[in-house]
């Protein structure tokens, strides 16, 4: 059995000598914040705050409950959009709306305002991970594209366990396109250059269509290393090799006449350090890892030592990139992603800090006041914010009362810290149904610090669901986004960040490629993105990210709102539209086939939560192919599951047995998986289900998930974690 944890008593407070000990020596040395402060301030905030936030949770259930009975009351009537619309209006679900108004937001970083390019998500736990991402600003377009499925393996171009020169010509020769396309020569192309471009006098030898896309260069041994370029704000990175030996088969050689031995692109231009969906936190001891690695990112000096095809690799933070301009001025780059923290929803309490009446803290709060107070580190170096702001996105808040607590806490922790007003930018995750349908009375009240709205497609489907759950059996996962309120709910977001003042100041922001291996469809559909209006989406890995940047080199987002701001609003009938099924007609294999399928992602997903500690991971759908998988896509499958069964649509005993097929599969694909080393060895299953504690979870998501709060996930999934916590040696 593991020991039990010990706490200390400090300003009303129990507090876990884990996160005491990483508070007190770790976090606040350095900041100029004196640990009475810090204590005094986080115990008053807590005991103030803790009513307040449970009577948000409180309102939620209370909301949920009218909605049901509203339902159960129409049940067998037609549906009146215009009648559930007033009820809505009533009960104080749907807001009034007030008169327009531009956000005030202030001290934005250039990689928020202006720049537009992909996003990373990536899990706070992880400092391999974290690393990757942040450094994920500048990503190699020749590696992208020779380990994406872009190049297709045709025609000896296979990518093989050493250097293929058939496949890199071909990478070199969508390369040179890319080039013709993104930065055009006048009257000239890449693919007829055949000798490195020098400087001579201030012009370059080669002639660009748009001159002022030279921004600069490097020089080594007096030739040219490096040319930088910029399109659509983003920046590329020509670098040369002066080699004068062409060796075709030889990897550490050059085959490119040219002599380009890379083109680096400018890609992940902000990451989110995410302490929610992506991570499995349950207690003072893992809190503190997320924490630990976020501080360390703050001061620059967080590393990762991992074995790499048998060599040790220390992994750091890069190093701002230096160029020289034409006029021989001296240009800096940030050489990182601009680093944002997504911090708890307002749901989840932790043990990690008990407060005088023995009740566990707000996790919300406490991630607000540790990871601010990690961001002081920063001010001093500049090293991420170079305008002294704190990047906080906030999800899982449901409609304008539950922005203003966000606003609350961030006010308590700014005086706490002895910060400027409004220093705590906040992200607002559109992703739950009653945020969605007052997003503008959302955005209102967090006019002077909002930085950020983006959609959640999946996580604002789980609420579709639960929200609706009464009226009737809901469609087929599948067919949700050729629903009407999909639409309507993409648009509305842009519609709204755009009234608001948006443009140019803050990011509109879409959501999760969810298939890591499947690139070059990717690059067909994730260009809708851009086309939408969103300046900025989120993309599954640093390759990902370099490709997805090539889209914002395509599209000119900030033109494009001048043209988006003219449309018709979406309609506020079609984001109430419920995608319910009145009659469903499916036959019984196309029902197996939906169960199996959902449970398939839940299983493959929650055995690595419980048993492993991993909150996000690459998991083998029932057809083989790897989804990103998180609490959002658990949310939505276990949702969907609990709807049909509480309409009939399948049974309790059907779920079950489909759940323990599936659960063979999933233990013969985790035992199978190579990304599993590293971890605790793999605990089967199957055949003994009844000694699973992350079998059970699963099934209690789905066989219960009528009845969790807001059908989220994190309340099972935390307390069966901390069963299979305390039965660990």
């Amino acid at each position: 059995m593991k020991k039990k944890e010990k706490f200390t008593k400090i300003y009303d407070l129990s507090v876990s000598n884990v996160l005491l000990n990483f508070i007190n020596i770790e976090l606040l040395p350095g900041t100029g914040i004196s640990k009475k402060r810090f204590w005094k301030g986080l115990s008053r905030t807590l005991h103030n705050l803790s009513p307040k936030n449970k009577k948000i949770l409180e309102t939620r259930e209370k909301i949920q409950k009218s909605i049901d009975s509203f339902h159960l009351e129409k049940k067998g009537k037609k549906f009146s959009l215009s009648e559930y619309k007033n009820f809505l209006k009533k009960i104080n679900y749907l807001k009034k709306t007030g008169p327009n108004f531009k956000i005030k937001t202030k001290n934005v970083d250039k990689e928020i305002s202006s720049i537009c390019g992909p996003q990373l998500v990536c899990p706070v736990s992880n400092a391999r991970f974290l690393l990757n991402a942040a450094n994920a600003r500048w990503v190699s377009l020749y590696d992208s594209l020779y380990g994406s499925n872009i190049i297709p393996e045709i025609k000896g171009a296979l990518k093989g366990k050493t250097y293929n020169p058939i496949r890199g010509k071909k990478v070199i020769e969508y390369a040179r396109n890319l080039l013709d396309k993104y930065i055009p020569l006048k009257n000239n192309s890449w693919k007829n250059l055949n000798a490195i471009p020098s400087i001579k006098n201030g012009k370059l030898n080669i002639e660009l269509k748009y001159k002022k896309q030279l921004i600069g260069f490097r020089k080594e041994k007096g030739k040219i290393s490096c040319l930088l370029f910029k399109n659509n704000n983003l920046h590329i990175d020509i670098i040369f090799d002066h080699n004068e030996k062409l060796e075709i088969n030889n990897p550490e050689g050059n085959q490119d006449p040219l002599k380009i031995h890379d083109v680096i692109l400018e890609s992940a231009i902000s990451t989110i350090c995410d302490h929610e969906d992506s991570v499995a936190a349950v207690d003072a001891e893992d809190k503190v890892i997320g924490y630990r690695n976020w501080l360390l990112l703050m001061k620059g000096s967080l590393s990762a030592k991992f074995s790499k095809k048998g060599k040790v690799i220390i992994r750091t933070l890069n190093s701002d990139r230096e160029y020289q301009s034409i006029k021989n001025h001296k240009i800096t780059l940030h050489g990182r992603s601009l680093l944002l923290n997504r911090n708890v929803g307002h749901l989840m309490t932790n043990h990690a800090i008990l407060l005088k009446d023995g009740s566990e803290c707000p996790e919300g709060i406490l991630d607000a006041f540790i990871t601010s107070a990690a961001c002081l580190h920063d001010f001093k170096r500049k090293g991420n914010s170079r305008t002294n702001s704190i990047y906080i996105v906030k999800p899982k808040m449901h409609g304008p009362e539950e922005c203003e607590f966000t606003n609350l806490i961030f006010e308590k922790v700014e005086k706490v810290l002895k910060l400027k007003r409004n220093q705590i930018l906040c992200g607002i995750m559109d992703e739950e149904r009653r945020t969605s349908t007052n997003l503008k009375e959302c955005i209102r009240v967090l006019k002077n610090r909002v930085f950020f709205i983006n959609t959640g497609f999946l996580d604002r489907t789980g609420d579709e669901i639960h929200t609706s759950m009464e009226i009737g059996p809901m469609v087929l996962k599948g067919d949700m986004k050729s629903t009407d309120w999909i639409k309507a709910y993409e648009n509305n977001n842009v519609d709204v960040g755009l009234l608001c003042g948006f443009s140019g100041k803050a990011q509109i922001g879409k959501g999760m490629w969810a298939m890591p291996d499947l690139l070059k469809e990717m690059m067909s559909q994730k260009i809708l993105h851009p086309l939408s209006g969103a300046n900025c989406a989120w993309v599954p890995s640093p390759t990902a990210a370099s490709l997805h940047a090539l889209h914002y080199h395509e599209v000119n987002v900030f033109s494009l709102h001048q043209k988006i701001k003219k449309r018709k609003a979406a309609n506020i009938d079609h984001l109430l539209t419920i995608p319910v099924e009145y009659n469903p007609k499916w036959s019984k294999d196309i029902i197996e086939k939906e169960i199996k399928n959902n449970c398939q992602g839940i299983l493959g997903y929650v055995v690595r939560w419980i048993d492993q500690s991993v909150g996000c991971s690459k998991v083998p759908d029932i057809n083989g192919v790897g989804l990103m998988e998180d609490r959002a896509t658990c949310r939505i499958s276990s949702q969907l599951i609990a709807n049909w069964l509480h309409h009939g649509v399948c049974s309790k005993k059907q779920v079950l047995e489909i759940m323990k097929k599936m659960a063979k599969i999933v233990d013969y694909q985790n035992l199978r998986d190579q990304s599993m080393k590293g971890q605790d060895p793999y605990q089967p299953m199957a055949p003994h289900f009844e000694k699973s504690v992350a079998f059970k979870a699963a099934c209690d998501l789905v066989f219960h998930g009528k009845y969790q709060p807001s059908g989220y996930t994190e309340p099972l999934l935390h307390f069966n974690r901390l069963v299979k916590k305390s039965v660990s040696i």
